[in-house]
């Protein structure tokens, strides 16, 4: 039994496909195909079943991941302990909203290139459900997202910090200045919305649908710069989390609509796989954000 048998495994468990795995492994469809035959002739098992397009673990599959997991976990500590170098030179995967990475993110990712300058950093933007999902099956390392709180046996949590979600309009809005608006009086306004899969957008969905009312916005746009620019040129009313404008609010450019018998939380929370390996240059990740959030 070879490691690269032992990898090819696990590949082929996380990604549920012979094809990816080669892909990423890049090897042939063929010799990933051999390497797993090797090793079920070598453990007299059976380990993965493929019906049509599908390939799941078998029992056997499912129980001996736990152990290639442990092994191939055990060798990256040996390596990193025997070959440690003082300056970290690996690859940090990161996988985030786009709220996050618009606003929050930069200045970490300047600060951690700045200290470490020879890590190669990959940022995944997509939904929280999707990026969960691929932590899950290792292809990112952490993830770093918005949503109500969210636990799972499977996570570590890193970071859980309360964010304020806000109706946000022009200076020169005609609702900027008046206090106690109802969301009745917000709905019918030009509405400018990120798009239906940002967790704050469906907690909104959801307590309007309580009451019977629907939102029906003109515009509907992953890009929260793109919205930030519309609001300042007064073309109508946002729901985006409180740090995305904080900065044009300050600059006088922006507003946070007072409302009347409305508030909703929702929170920032960074998490890992609890059987991840914990590389150095994820320790360096997370050191750095809970030294930024201090201050």
């Amino acid at each position: 039994m070879e490691l690269r048998e032992i990898r090819t495994f696990l590949e082929v468990a996380d990604l549920k496909s012979f094809c990816r795995a080669a892909e990423k492994l890049k090897y042939s469809q063929a010799a990933v195909t051999v390497q797993i035959k090797q090793l079920e002739k070598e453990l007299n098992v059976h380990l993965f079943d493929r019906i049509g397009k599908q390939t799941t673990l078998t029992h056997e599959g499912e129980l001996f991941y736990q152990y290639a997991s442990e092994i191939m976990r055990n060798v990256a500590y040996a390596r990193n302990a025997l070959g440690q170098s003082p300056e970290l030179t690996g690859t940090l995967v990161i996988g985030t909203i786009e709220s996050i990475c618009s606003t929050l993110l930069p200045p970490l990712i300047r600060e951690y290139h700045h200290r470490y300058p020879k890590v190669n950093i990959n940022i995944i933007i997509d939904s929280p459900e999707i990026l969960l999902n691929m932590m899950n099956s290792n292809q990112v390392d952490m993830v770093y997202f918005l949503d109500r709180r969210m636990y799972d046996a499977k996570w570590v949590k890193i970071l859980e910090k309360p964010e304020e979600i806000i109706f946000a309009a022009s200076k020169e809005h005609i609702f900027a200045k008046e206090n106690g608006l109802t969301i009745d009086q917000i709905i019918t306004q030009p509405l400018i919305l990120t798009e239906k899969d940002a967790s704050y957008r469906f907690i909104l969905e959801q307590y309007l649908a309580s009451d019977d009312k629907k939102l029906h916005p003109f515009l509907e746009i992953g890009n929260t710069e793109f919205i930030i620019k519309l609001l300042k040129q007064n073309e109508g009313i946002s729901f985006l989390p409180e740090f995305t404008v904080r900065e044009d609010m300050e600059q006088g450019n922006l507003t946070s609509l007072s409302m009347k018998e409305f508030y909703l939380r929702t929170w920032r929370q960074i998490v890992y796989h609890k059987d991840k390996w914990l590389s150095r240059e994820m320790k360096a990740f997370m050191e750095l954000v809970l030294e930024m959030e201090e201050h």
